[in-house]
Parts: C-alpha cells; structure tokens; sequence
C-alpha cells in the first residue's frame, strides 16, 4: 500500500489511472484553453446535441452580463434523455434508488424519460408554460429529478426548495419566484423517522397567494391535509389519460434559446432575504458535462454516486444534469449515512458497485468518528475515484478518507465551486498530483487570481480574495428580479473581475488553496448560511431587541453557528429561553441553522457607523486577540 502524503506532499497517481484518464496532461489542457477562451468551450459545445448552432460563442459586449452559444436552440433535457433513446444507452440504468427504509427503485433512461414525459403533461394540463417557476419541495426521492427534468422539458424554470428547510424559508421562496405550482410530498425519511413535508408546505401556502396547485406524492403513506381542488395526489395524476397524451406517455422537449432560464436557486447573501441566482440551458450544459467528464473521468461503464441533496446545487449538476448528459448510471440514497448503522454508506458501495463517490468534507468527518472497522467490513475494491465538495476539507480528513475508504490508490478529485458558478472552478483531474487539502488549479477555460484589498496579486502563500477572471459558460446569468444587486455584489469590488467572497491562497507551485467565506456567511457542513438570515429569525422572537450570529470551527460540521443576543426590556435570561431561541431559529430556517449555543448579552461591538463587528465576536468568542478597534464605537 502507497506511503500516505502530508499535508504539504505531492500525492501522485498510478500508471493505470494516468493511462484511462481522459486528461493525460493538465497543465497542457489548461495552457491551450488559457490561448482561446472561445474556441476551447466551442470544442466542448460540439459534443453536445443543439437543434439549431450558435451564431458567437460569447458575447461580452454588455459585461458583466455574458452571453454564451448565441443564437443557438437547444433544452437540457434534449441532450440529458431525448438523445440517449436513439443508442444503446436508452437500455442502460440511469437511477438507482435506495430509500432509508430499504425501499428499491431503478429507472433506465428510457423508463426515466417516459415518467418525465408523463410528469410533463400533467404540469402543461395544470397551465404550467414556458417560462412559469414551479416551487418543488421534495425529500431525495426519484420524483424530485424527475419534477426538475419535466419542468425543463416544457421550458418551465424550477425552484428547488431543499427538504431540510422550514415554513419561513419554504414561504419566501414561493412569494420571491412568484410560482404557481408547488411539488411536494407527504414526507420523507431521515433517522428512521418520517417528516411531514406537506404541513410545512401547508403552513408556508397560508401566507402565499401565488400557488394554485399543490401536487402531492406519496412517500410515507402518511395521512396528510389535503385541500379540495388545490392539492392532488402525484400518483393519481400520473395514471390519468392526459400524463399519457400519444404513445408511451410522449411529450415534446420544447425549443429554447441558449439564453433562456433553466432554473432558479436561492443562495445565502451578506445582507438581507436569500437571492435566486439565474442559472441557463445552454451555457450550463456545457459546463456540466465537461467538468463532470474531465474531473471524475467519467466512462460508460461507472456507477456514480454524488450523495449530495438534488435540493443545492451539487444535487442539481452532478446528480441530475451532468450525469444524465453523459449517459451515466447514478446512485441516489434517501437517508442518513449512520443509519441505523455507520456502515450504511460503505454497505452501498459494495451492493451497487459504486466506482465514483462524491461527497462533502462534514460527512467524511462525521463517518472517522466511528473508526474504521465499519468501512473494513466491506469490499469497497469497485471504488476508483473519490470526490469532496461543500468546504475545504482538512488534511487529516483527507488522509482518512484517502487511506481508510479508497485504500491508497483512488485519487481525491477536491472540488471548489458555488450555487453561482454552477460547474466546477478548481479542481484536478486523476491525472494530476494531489497535495491534502488543495483543490489544486482551476479547470481548463477558467483564470483565477487571489487579491489584496487594492486589488493587486498577493504573494506566493500569502492569504487574500479568490476571484475568477475570465467568463464561463455555467456562470449565473444574474439574480432574479435584482440586476443592480448582480453587479454590486459580484462585480464592482475588482471591476471585470468575479468576486467570489471566499479567501484563498497560491502556494509556489500554483496549487490553490481554499480558507473559507470572507464575507458574512456562514457553512455549516458545507451549506451556506447567511448571518442576516439567522440574525433575522432571532429578532423575529417576541424576546429579541437584537442579535448576532457568527461561525465557530466545529470538528465534524466544519461551522457552527454560535449567536448572540440582547433582549428586550422586561425579558430574563434563563436556560429555558436559550433553548427556546435556538428552537426558534431551527423553526423559521430548517434544522441546518439551528445555533449550537446562544449567549445572552447586555451590548454588541459596533462600529461608529453601526455595523456589527463579528470579527470581534469570533475572536472572543475563542479566546483570541480582538485586534484593532480603533473603529468600536465608544
């Protein structure tokens, strides 16, 4: 067994993964991308299906809003099914599914394209057209995909509300993208409990005026509210004969434009309510499918399993998009990875012969605390690739899951990206040598600098600000109806340049490494959260005046959320109350941003000007030096 690499070491691959690896030399792809931006991502663009060719790959002639594959005609759904049913593949498993409670469900592609169809006509005989937002709230069950996928198809844009999320985040999401139609469940399993889905849904729907449809699927078979001529059962609606329209349930894929919506998501700001950042058809399949191709070398012959949640972003690239676009067989799983025992994940691996997993730092954390006995338990020899995103991941995290789960002979593919850039930033391939805890370099087509505050490049391990340079064609295409907020939070700080709000920092070898958020967001096991967010739903409790939330480093969640609080006069701290707002907080966003310990204090560390000084908070909270603070107010 190879001799396992430190934190600062070269981690280099085998011959054999070298000699299968579609990127043989890394640094040269990245050179000849770096020549020509355009004609790279146009070589991309050609292995994909269009119905009608671009006319200008890119048009940056209204900077920082970019456009790319004008004038070309295509829909995601044309290339991520319709083309697979024409070859051999349309025979192939595209899903697999495994429910918590040992339910099984598997979908070849064409099986999948036909429930997509069937799903599709049942949205167009509910008024759903091109360009409606459907809200889809759904556990990580196959209808969640499969609502996605049928929402493309007819060019409707889709809302993925993560399952986690509670009433408040639900209802938001709804009221901002204005939908009509809400996807929904009965419940889903976590823990080896069922969550009831549809109360949430219902709560959220009393104070949102835009849903006139809520379409139902059962999961749970729990029995829940359901509201004469609003809400409809899934199931029933896929058996009537209008989901069935012509042969085999077919539905046409709508013609869109390269330019058009696929989908919104909502993601953490600095300031005020979760933004819905703009995601395309056309740029965005590019992205996809190439990184994913690249990256994780995807060949027809992997069994893929990214155990992310559909519900954020990676769910939304690399479970359903990407992999379907390269005609590859997923693996989906419904629950926890401890339950009911810490073997659940590496009792998949070797059930299903998982070659490729991709997952986030927290949950590798999560799983060394149990040792290694339960992974040795099992033949996890199928195995050939691992992946990480969400966060940095530790070295000492690297070296298990290196050691302990790919035996020391799978590559680390440690991916950096975000819900904005929709594909993957830096990022090796098997290729190239690994150092723990680097994502290594930017993908081919992507410059990337790391700044000072004037905006000049820091020194070779020197911290400062991660920044893209170049455009890219999974960019997103703005936040919706807030295309001022656009420029002002991503564009004017280094003008030209993408501010990323994360920091970073080069090492002599040109290998990046990634430290975390600079601005006032949180990761919690890698989801972002934003402190006005959380300061929000505290001050929303009748106790409240005003409050605070910073990041604290937590050895499993890589953050947690550590809050404080003033009360309002008359109010009394008491261990009770603590409890209540931590509750409270759980209540208003979901289980993720509940604060793992509230303190109640009589004043906060402002500014002159007003502003909250958590750096400040963070370093007492630790037991640090508070710095310079010449700017506290007196």
């Amino acid at each position: 067994m190879a001799e396992e690499p430190k934190p600062n070491d070269l981690w280099y691959p085998d011959k054999q993964t070298v000699r299968r690896s579609h990127v043989k030399d890394y640094d040269a792809l990245r050179a000849r991308a770096a020549t020509d931006l355009v004609a790279f991502w146009e070589e991309r663009a050609k292995e994909l299906k269009w119905f009608k060719r671009w006319t200008k790959v890119l048009d940056d002639s209204n900077k920082p809003f970019f456009k790319w594959f004008v004038g070309a005609k295509t829909n995601i759904v044309h290339n991520a099914l319709d083309r697979h049913l024409a070859t051999p593949t349309r025979n192939k498993l595209a899903l697999i599914w495994e429910g918590e409670n040992g339910d099984l469900r598997t979908f070849s592609y064409f099986a999948l394209a036909r429930e997509v169809c069937r799903f599709a006509n049942v949205l167009k005989s509910m008024g759903v057209n091109k360009g409606d937002r459907v809200t889809i709230y759904l556990p990580r069950i196959p209808e969640l995909p499969i609502a996605m996928l049928a929402c493309a198809k007819i060019g409707a844009v889709h809302s993925v509300v993560y399952g986690g999320f509670s009433v408040e985040s639900l209802h938001g999401r709804i009221e901002d993208s204005e939908s009509r139609v809400l996807v929904t469940a009965d419940g889903g399993y976590m823990r080896g409990k069922a969550i009831n889905l549809k109360a949430i849904a219902d709560e959220a729907l009393q104070r949102a005026g835009t849903v006139e449809h809520v379409i139902v699927v059962r999961r749970t078979k729990e029995k829940v509210n359901m509201e004469v001529g609003r809400d409809y059962y899934y199931d029933e609606l896929m058996a009537l004969p209008m989901s069935r329209a012509g042969t085999n349930g077919r539905c046409p894929t709508e013609v869109m434009d390269a330019e058009d919506p696929l989908f919104l998501l909502y993601t953490s700001g600095t300031t005020g309510r979760p933004k819905a950042i703009i995601h395309t058809h056309g740029g965005y399949q590019v992205g996809v499918a190439t990184t994913l191709k690249y990256a994780f070398d995807m060949k027809p012959e992997d069994r893929y399993w990214c155990a992310a949640d559909p519900g954020w972003i990676t769910g939304h690239s690399y479970i359903v998009y990407g992999p379907l676009i390269l005609g590859a067989t997923s693996m989906m799983y419904e629950g926890a990875p401890t339950y009911p025992y810490p073997d659940r994940w590496w009792r998949i691996v070797e059930n299903y012969g998982i070659s490729i997993l991709y997952t986030a730092p927290t949950a590798i954390r999560g799983l060394m605390r149990f040792g290694e006995s339960w992974a040795n338990r099992h033949d996890l020899s199928t195995l050939r690739l691992l992946g990480t995103v969400g966060e940095p991941i530790n070295p000492e995290a690297w070296r298990w899951y290196h050691r302990v789960i790919g035996k020391a002979r799978c590559p680390i593919i440690d991916t950096w990206w975000q819900t904005e850039t929709g594909m993957f930033m830096i990022t090796p391939v098997p290729s190239f040598p690994l150092k723990p805890g680097s994502g290594t370099k930017p993908f081919p087509g992507i410059q990337a600098e790391v700044l000072d505050e004037e905006g000049n490049p820091v020194k070779a391990g020197e911290e400062g600000k991660l920044v893209i340079t170049t455009p890219w064609p999974a960019m997103l295409r703005g936040i919706y109806k807030d295309p001022e907020r656009y420029v002002q939070q991503y564009w004017s700080t280094y003008p030209g340049k993408y501010l990323t709000g994360d920091s970073a920092k080069i090492d002599e070898d040109g290998y990046f490494w990634i430290i975390g958020r600079v601005d006032d967001v949180i990761k919690v096991s890698g989801y972002r959260l934003g402190t006005a967010e959380i300061e929000s739903a505290l001050v929303s409790h009748p106790a409240v005046s005003e409050a605070a939330a910073i990041g604290m480093p937590h050895e499993v969640r890589g953050n947690c959320i550590y809050a404080y609080v003033i009360l309002r006069a008359g109010q009394t701290a008491t261990p009770q109350l603590v409890d209540e707002l931590a509750q409270h907080v759980a209540r208003e966003i979901g289980p993720i941003a509940k604060p793992e310990k509230v303190e109640i204090v009589t004043s906060l560390p402002k500014t002159r000007s007003g502003k909250i000084m958590r750096r400040l908070l963070k370093a007492r909270a630790q037991g640090l030096p508070e710095g310079d603070v010449s700017t506290l107010e007196e």
